[in-house]
């Protein structure tokens, strides 16, 4: 009935209805701001893609499935417009970061440019200030790694769920995993070294 908040057995139906959409707007645009802020490194952009997303969703509802969860429906979603809007900026491509790999000896031995201690990696900052400057670090990594990450490490997307949405096989997402996580460990390495992580 129109006025209603939605309930659980009808977030669908009044969803649909003005009220109840507004109300499913409120209740998820933070976490779907933040989602593609993440994937696009623009908040601007992002705002554009929770607005399509949105759009997308009040159009689709009639057509949901209740087989699916509704939140799950909408993530992949605003993951989609976001991946949409950087293709249109730029065309996913692998980018050399040959720097941000490890480097081994003629022995296959990891070289490190100084013995890290531990020690030395006590936390000086914050909680918040940490998952800043990882956060960060994130955001420099090449689109096609940066968002394996997001995706599989921080959003738990499953890899064949990851493969769908960049329409890449799971070899391939397993491979551009690996290369992120390497490529962040060895840009978080030195801030650990200097004691600033």
């Amino acid at each position: 009935m129109k006025g209603q908040p939605p309930t659980d057995q009808s977030d669908k139906q009044a969803a649909q209805e003005e009220e109840g959409f507004d109300r499913l707007v409120r209740d998820n645009i933070g976490w779907m701001l933040f989602l593609a802020a993440r994937i696009l490194n623009d908040g601007t952009k992002a705002e554009d893609a929770v607005q399509n997303a949105f759009s997308n969703i009040h159009k689709g509802l009639e057509n949901f499935e209740n087989r699916a969860n509704l939140k799950t429906w909408m993530h992949r979603i605003v993951v989609n417009e976001a991946l949409m809007l950087l293709r249109k900026d730029r065309q996913l491509k692998e980018l050399p970061i040959d720097d941000s790999y490890p480097l081994f000896d003629q022995n296959g031995c990891r070289v490190v440019d100084q013995a890290v201690t531990w020690e030395t990696a006590e936390m000086n900052l914050t909680a918040q200030q940490t998952r800043e400057i990882v956060r960060d670090e994130i955001a420099k990594l090449p689109d096609d790694l940066r968002i394996v990450l997001i995706l599989r490490d921080i959003e738990g997307v499953s890899t064949a769920e990851v493969g769908k949405l960049l329409e890449l096989n799971e070899p391939t997402v397993r491979v551009r995993l690996h290369r992120a996580r390497v490529a962040l460990k060895k840009r978080l390495e030195p801030l650990i070294v200097r004691g600033e992580l």
